[in-house]
């Protein structure tokens, strides 16, 4: 595979991501970190995982708008994953996309056999598996994009402004606040991972995260010990409620 990091935006799909959760599984840890990384700068959210017992955790507990699928795992593989996908009643519209180092015609008809929307061959160049999933979403549809206001009982985050009011009065927000506001709007009853919340790399804790979130609560719920909006996901991080 060409190194990501080799290549800049990918001219005119860049961003076409935006407000899109891809679950990259490869057990090649190189792989998964470039194609996580490369994906991201096209303006997608990515998640990685490095088997498909990971991969099956995090579906069971987010909704993803694509996997992107390595079919040669250790344990099970991507076509078993595939079929496990589309078995269940949750998870049964997610595009899936395989990635294979396996070129044979056999094993192209075996993964679109088990319910693959598209299958590429390694090596590739990553700006096509970007127009590939691109493609893939344009034609499935994907989630409805999230509308520009997100109503939370009394509160109302204008998702464009930034800005949230309560009873009709401004709450100060800080740039942190409201960016983590956004990303969890953007993700609406979904649970966002904690580290993946934090812009800081070097926030290993998420301790920032955690910081930010009871400041949040506090602005928006009438009892933000027992929150209603901002919800904690055990073992995974944050979810955002509206009504």
């Amino acid at each position: 595979m060409t190194d990501v990091r080799s290549h800049g935006r990918s001219g005119p799909i860049a961003g076409a991501g935006a407000g899109r959760h891809l679950l990259v599984v490869d057990d090649d840890d190189r792989i998964r970190e470039l194609l996580k990384e490369f994906l991201a700068r096209e303006g997608y959210r990515v998640t990685g995982a490095a088997h498909a017992a990971a991969a099956k955790r995090l579906m069971e507990l987010i909704e993803f708008d694509l996997v992107v699928l390595d079919v040669m795992m250790p344990g099970e593989s991507g076509f078993d994953l595939t079929t496990w996908v589309r078995s269940k009643a949750e998870t049964s519209k997610t595009p899936v996309l395989l990635l294979t180092a396996r070129g044979d015609p056999d094993d192209r008809i075996e993964g679109l056999s088990r319910g693959a929307d598209d299958y590429m061959s390694k090596p590739f160049d990553p700006r096509e598996l970007a127009l590939r999933v691109d493609a893939i979403l344009r034609r499935t549809g994907g989630k409805p994009l999230t509308p520009r206001e997100i109503k939370l009982g009394p509160a109302v985050f204008d998702m464009e402004r930034l800005e949230l009011t309560r009873d009709g009065k401004m709450q100060r927000l800080t740039e942190a606040e409201a960016q983590l506001l956004k990303t969890l709007a953007i993700h609406a009853h979904s649970a966002v991972e904690r580290m993946s919340l934090s812009p800081d790399t070097a926030d290993i804790t998420g301790r920032a995260v955690d910081v930010q979130v009871t400041r949040l609560r506090r602005k928006l719920e009438a009892d933000p010990k027992n929150p209603r909006y901002l919800q904690t996901v055990r073992g995974v991080g944050y979810m955002l409620a509206p009504d």
